[in-house]
């Protein structure tokens, strides 16, 4: 859950340990994780550089926890700086197309595809094309209804074929009944989903030879318009913003409950769909609209959560679902 703050599996799992211990040494935590002492060390030194351990003084070198939700959110915080400071670049990447269709041949640049049968048709052909991976932000609003609530069957083919498909999802998807039965679906077959607040647009880059990103045109749902953008610094750019949102991004997992090894259910499959949902960012609001529930019933399940982990804040029903592998 929090290689998307910059923390390796191993990190994390040092983390986790320095959590339960509160204070420990780096021979500590190599003991408790099985590791050698040089790299328990330097899974601590990248928690004290996030500022989630401070080394205490004296010796032996011992390192101390900061608060979970205080040390994390500081983190978090950061991260959003980062993330606004991305997308104050679309103002730029927009200058760079702009410049690029004064001076270049659109045909060796750009095209332009009307119409949502041409437009489904080039983004048929893209796909199927791929070879290696097809990279994309997913966002409403959508031409049809069923837009987001059928699987994309191309994409399914292309991830049993080995293809991967890397999708970050605007978090007002979250709302949209049946989406997280979608996304569940292309996870189970390969997909790595991933969601952020305020994606700045549609896009599909198909492997690094070609992007698309289609608009809608204004007060007209009935017709589409596409832009093509073939190899060009301006594809770069977009990669390299796609890339930069994918780190800050939050994973999104599929589950389908889990049970103890006598059978006995310890987290239910709706339990499990919630924490999804939760650990993503949603809204009573929007969880209540995923799961075809009231608010007060996602309170209500929020609530009975929380008593049973002995947890106080929704951040630390993350933290506990996380410690025992649930998201």
């Amino acid at each position: 859950m929090l290689e998307s703050i910059g923390l390796s599996r191993q990190d994390e799992a040092v983390y986790e340990i320095l959590i339960r211990r509160t204070r420990a040494t780096a021979a500590d935590l190599a003991h408790d994780g099985h590791l050698s002492v040089a790299v328990a060390r330097r899974s601590v030194q990248s928690l004290v550089a996030l500022g989630l351990a401070i080394r205490a003084p004296g010796r032996p070198v011992t390192y101390v926890v900061v608060a979970p939700d205080t040390g994390l959110e500081a983190v978090l915080r950061d991260r959003e700086r980062s993330l606004s400071e991305v997308r104050a670049q679309v103002a730029g990447l927009m200058d760079v197309y702009r410049a690029a269709t004064r001076f270049v041949n659109p045909d060796d640049l750009v095209e332009v595809v009307s119409g949502r049968e041409d437009v489904n048709r080039r983004w048929a052909h893209m796909q199927q094309s791929t070879r290696t991976q097809v990279r994309g932000f997913d966002r409403p609003p959508y031409a049809a209804v069923e837009a987001h609530t059928e699987p994309n069957r191309d994409e399914l083919a292309l991830l049993d074929r080995g293809v991967a498909y890397r999708v970050i999802y605007d978090s007002t998807v979250l709302s949209l009944p049946g989406w997280l039965d979608d996304v569940t679906v292309g996870i189970r077959h390969g997909e790595q989903a991933r969601i952020a607040p305020g994606l700045p647009m549609k896009l599909a880059v198909s492997d690094d030879r070609l992007a698309i990103i289609p608009l809608l045109r204004p007060g007209d749902n009935a017709v589409t318009a596409s832009y093509l953008i073939h190899p060009s610094p301006l594809l770069d750019a977009l990669i390299a913003l796609f890339e930069a949102l994918w780190d800050r991004s939050v994973h999104v997992r599929a589950h389908e409950g889990v049970t103890t090894e006598d059978g006995q259910e310890e987290l239910s499959p709706q339990e499990a769909r919630l924490l999804t949902l939760l650990a993503a960012g949603a809204t009573d609001k929007a969880a209540g609209r995923a799961m075809g529930w009231s608010e007060r019933t996602v309170q209500r399940h929020v609530t009975k959560l929380m008593q049973r982990f002995g947890a106080q804040t929704r951040f630390q029903i993350a933290m506990e679902a996380t410690r025992r592998g649930w998201i």
